[in-house]
């Protein structure tokens, strides 16, 4: 590990140490410690940003021809990612994480690319000599953000998402959250046309049977919409049930697809 970084992680460990004292005990670190305090080391504390591209360009340097330091290398992307993934079900796994990222160094990737969460992390120092604070903290929230299952992506960390977890609202739960009558809920679906878009619906299938689930952000488009005052009656009577099936010309929204089935 970079001499830098290892300085980081140490003293933000006697920082935490020194916090867990005093919170359960009313003690303080330095009140245990004896007077004299070493060990003294030539360069003094970088801010944490600077280290990591300085490490990055270490790694990035060890699997290079004539130095072959594959395993060094393993073992410096290991210590990133156990700074990039935090939280109780954290995990790195050689199989996928650490060759992931090593793949994305060889191809020349930036470091904000292969590592983008410890792009918002900082320290926080504060003090000076025995009173030297140091912790980790978020500059900002963590960037998240859905992908395919076919789509590569270069983050620190993949979470599977259950399509039954995503898609978790029936039609009926739907109309009763809004506080619209059913015929009225779809018939807003239609002129919103939120059946006809995959972020919204998506059709289950099990055996000879289809079951058409929605998403929260069904839910929220359709909110707004009432919000925004829009017209129920018009659109009751526009995309109600006993109309015509097939388009409606009145609907100038893409996918717009009422029918007596769909309102009913």
């Amino acid at each position: 590990m970079d001499e830098g970084l290892l300085y980081l992680y140490t003293r933000a460990g006697v920082t935490l140490f020194d916090d867990l004292l005093h919170r359960v005990f009313g003690d303080r670190l330095a009140d245990h410690l004896p007077v004299r305090v070493l060990p003294v080391g030539t360069e003094p504390p970088q801010d944490f940003q600077t280290l990591v591209d300085r490490e990055y360009a270490n790694i990035a340097d060890l699997p290079k021809p004539g130095r072959r330091a594959r395993a060094e290398a393993d073992a410096r992307v290991r210590a990133l990612l156990a700074e990039a993934q935090v939280g109780p079900d954290a995990e790195v796994s050689d199989a996928d994480d650490v060759r992931r990222v090593v793949r994305g160094i060889k191809a020349g990737k930036a470091r904000a690319a292969v590592f983008p969460r410890l792009s918002d992390v900082a320290t926080s120092v504060e003090g000076a000599g025995l009173s030297v604070e140091v912790r980790f903290v978020k500059k900002e929230c963590v960037p998240v953000r859905l992908v395919k299952d076919d789509e590569q992506v270069d983050a620190a960390a993949i979470r599977l998402v259950p399509l039954q977890k995503k898609y978790h609202w029936g039609a009926f739960d739907l109309a009763d959250k809004l506080g619209l009558s059913r015929p009225k809920a779809a018939a807003l679906r239609c002129h919103l046309g939120i059946d006809a878009d995959p972020d919204c619906a998506y059709t289950f299938t099990f055996g000879s049977q289809s079951h058409v689930r929605f998403s929260d952000n069904d839910y929220t488009r359709m909110r707004h919409a009432i919000a925004g005052g829009i017209d129920m009656d018009a659109i009751g009577k526009s995309h109600g049930a006993g109309r015509h099936r097939g388009p409606r010309p009145e609907c100038k929204q893409a996918g717009c697809q009422a029918s007596e089935s769909a309102v009913s």
